[in-house]
């Protein structure tokens, strides 16, 4: 089937369409090798596979590729082939135990048919592989690799190819020597797509078409005009359209025009985009191709897009690193004020001043692992938050605490060291190991006490965003896994370092005063912030579910205070081994069941805030706030009216604190009336995809957030996190009065 520029598109598509149909099932018709005229199962083509290295050692990972040979004039496709074509494949036939990879595509090139184009490779092409063998191989055995390649093979005609492949390697114990593949291999890794933490990058759609925004790195300006991006995803991007760049200063956008075959707009851009000949992404000069994966805002038009960018690079999302770094580490500081963290880190305090007459290396040893418990939670919350991310999760800072399974255990966990501060119950290692862990730190002994505090402090820091650290994170979320593991570190080092330093600074620690009677007082009154964190954690649960949801909770941490009572009216000094049975085996029921219930409260209905507020009479204020959307937005601003939108959260103490002091006063709102200024509330309290892509599309992951429009179109102001009315007052006073 031979298809000419002169037949069209449609023809071309649907020759294409067919050939691939072939390439699928693997079968060449006798009608189809007529016309080819060859029997060859690799026309115009050749297929191999080449190792790395000489031999296989046992359980270690090693490098294959599928080399592509490819007469002049003929090509093979990418990963998304573009207008037409079908991707390279490989069915593996391995021994038992062996694990294959995912191909590794380098970046391909564009291959014009007419006003066609399509992704793939000329020439030659190296497909990497990694491949992983069993640790039970033996050394001087020979291991047999063999797969089956399919690719399709096109110049004006498109042949449907396929090769049986085979490589057989030794194995052997001592590190295997390279071959004579190796420089092609590394060639190969070279033109892979890689994440580059000096750009910002975002996404917006409006009026099918894409806007991809870079924020350039502090003092690089490159000429961009060339630049090309491949989508990962058939369908999402026209690849036969121009991809025009414009750029403000530092801010770069290209503009894509969305596939007319999409049944739906992309909620990602996912790809590679490849700078032009002579410039790369990194001041190396090593990488051309840029690996993309960011969510797209559809909520804004293209010049609002283009500002967006730009007020998230002011506000964080184009921070220099090292800035996000220092924002990071006085965010962590001033974390360790937060209301929400005091009550844990005051047990830290109180196992100081139990230890300050003991050995010195001992404090140090204890101030480390605060430390190390710290840094390790804010590496788990850290990767947890990017895989969910890189999987496509909306989510952001505080995540965790939008779970009411969540906090209804954190609640039972609160209330339980409350409980054991007050002497209700001693636990060794039997029962309730969180609960025993955290008294072994109130009692200043134990490196896992230790430890775990700090565990938990971190758990409980992450709702409050501090000064500095909404731009900081902002920034840690639009990095690579490795540039937001620094900022998470940086975080984890400003919280951790004033009980590092308090531990490993012997005079410090000597105006301690000495540890006597006074100490189980202070022990008991540390019990009372703990129940007020429990009291938080439970209005936030309620706010999450609902009234019986709440019941449920309150029935749990009841059942927690009769585990607690039976332990402690029934000591196991006094039992015999039977009752000693007996008493703990009711306590753990009774421990299990709060648990049980507090989770099946979790699963209640959240109650509709809007219709409570309007059938309660008291609730005029309340009634004041729309609830967000990108719709309400939209309507808003396109009728010139200025809008004040405040994103928040019940467990947010930061946001509460700021509503009740700032928002809520007489004078906030008469100037808000004044300014005839609407205002929005976005509550976060509950997992939002709609409100974590309007937080990203301000450069912020955590709220606090408030941002003000004003009337006229133009781009909104971001104020800080910790609001004053003065700070309101003067953002409102240059927007026009109400008429």
């Amino acid at each position: 089937m031979i298809v000419r520029p002169r037949i069209g598109r449609a023809a071309l598509v649907i020759a294409t369409w067919a050939a691939a149909l072939l390439f699928v099932l693997g079968d060449v018709s006798s009608a189809w090798a007529q016309t080819t005229a060859s029997d060859d199962p690799s026309p115009h083509s050749e297929a191999t596979l080449v190792s790395e290295q000489t031999a296989v050692t046992p359980g270690e990972p090693f490098t294959v590729a599928l080399r592509l040979e490819m007469e002049a004039g003929w090509h093979s496709y990418w990963k998304n082939p573009g207008a037409s074509g079908e991707p390279t494949s490989i069915d593996w036939s391995l021994p038992e135990g062996y694990e294959t990879g995912s191909i590794q595509w380098p970046y391909p090139h564009r291959i014009e048919f007419g006003s066609l184009i399509s992704y793939g490779y000329s020439d030659e092409v190296f497909l990497l592989t990694d491949i992983t063998p069993p640790d039970t191989l033996t050394p001087g055995t020979t291991v047999s690799l063999d797969g089956k390649a399919r690719w399709l093979i096109c110049e004006e005609i498109c042949l449907p190819a396929h090769s049986e492949v085979e490589l057989s390697l030794p194995v052997t114990e001592d590190a295997p020597e390279q071959t004579k593949w190796a420089e092609a291999f590394a060639s190969a890794r070279k033109k892979q797509p890689k994440a580059v933490t000096d750009w910002s990058v975002g996404a917006g759609r409006s009026d099918g078409e894409y806007q991809l925004l870079l924020q350039a790195p502090d003092g690089v300006r490159p000429d961009l005009d060339g630049a090309y991006f491949y989508a990962s995803e058939k369908s999402v991007v026209d690849p036969g359209a121009p991809q025009p760049v414009t750029r403000d200063g530092g801010t770069y956008a290209i503009a894509l025009q969305q596939s007319e075959y999409a049944q739906e707009p992309a909620g990602r851009l996912r790809g590679v985009l490849v700078a032009p000949e002579d410039e790369t992404w990194d001041r190396e000069g090593e990488v051309r191709a840029m690996q993309v994966d960011v969510p797209v805002d559809s909520t804004l038009s293209s010049q609002q897009l283009s500002g967006a960018m730009g007020a998230a690079s002011s506000a964080g999302g184009g921070l220099s690193l090292p800035w996000a770094l220092a924002f990071a580490l006085v965010g962590g500081l001033l974390l360790n004020l937060m209301p929400c963290v005091f009550p844990v880190l005051s047990v830290k305090i109180l196992g100081f001043a139990e230890e300050a007459g003991g050995e010195a290396s001992a404090m140090r040893r204890h101030g480390l692992l605060f430390g190390a418990g710290v840094l390790v939670s804010m590496w788990i919350l850290a990767g947890g938050l990017l895989a969910l991310r890189a999987a496509g999760s909306q989510i952001g800072w505080g995540f965790q605490l939008q779970s009411p399974v969540f906090i209804a255990l954190m609640t039972m966990l609160f209330f339980g060291i409350g409980l054991n501060l007050l002497g209700a119950f001693e636990v060794g290692t039997t029962l309730m190991n969180w609960g025993g862990r955290m008294q072994a730190a109130a009692s200043g002994g134990g490196n896992v006490g230790a430890f775990l505090t700090g565990v938990l402090a971190t758990v409980v820091a992450t709702p409050c965003t501090a000064p500095f650290m909404g731009a900081a994170l902002g920034v840690a979320l639009t990095l690579s896994a490795a540039g937001a593991l620094l900022i998470f570190t940086a975080l984890g080092v400003g919280m951790a370092m004033p009980y590092v330093v308090l531990s490993t600074t012997p005079a410090l620690l000597d105006r301690l005063p000495e540890p006597g009677a006074w100490m189980e007082t202070l022990k008991q009154a540390f019990a009372f912030p703990m129940f007020a964190t429990a009291v938080w954690l439970v209005w936030v649960f309620g706010r999450q579910t609902s009234n019986g949801g709440v019941a449920f909770l309150l029935a749990g941490l009841l059942l927690l205070g009769v585990a607690a009572w039976i332990v402690n009216r029934w000591s196991a000094p006094q039992l015999s081994r039977t009752a000693l049975l007996v008493t703990r085996g009711l306590a753990g029921a009774a421990l299990v069941g709060g648990i049980a219930i507090a989770v099946i409260g979790a699963g209640s209905t959240p109650v509709d805030e809007a219709s409570a507020a309007s059938a309660d009479p008291s609730s005029d204020a309340e009634t004041e706030w729309r609830s967000y959307s990108p719709e309400t937005i939209e309507s808003l601003r396109a009728k010139g009216r200025p809008v004040f939108v405040d994103f928040t959260a019940a467990w947010c103490l930061t946001c509460q604190v700021n509503k009740r002091r700032v928002l809520s006063t007489e004078a906030i709102q008469n100037a808000f009336d004044e300014k005839n200024v609407a205002l929005v509330r976005a509550d976060w309290t509950n997992r939002d995809p709609e409100i974590t892509k309007a937080l990203q599309s301000h450069g912020r992951s955590g709220v606090p957030v408030y941002v003000l429009y004003d009337g006229n179109g133009s781009e909104p102001t971001l104020l800080p996190e910790v609001l004053t009315e003065d700070m309101i007052l003067s953002a409102l006073e240059n927007l026009p009065s109400s008429s």
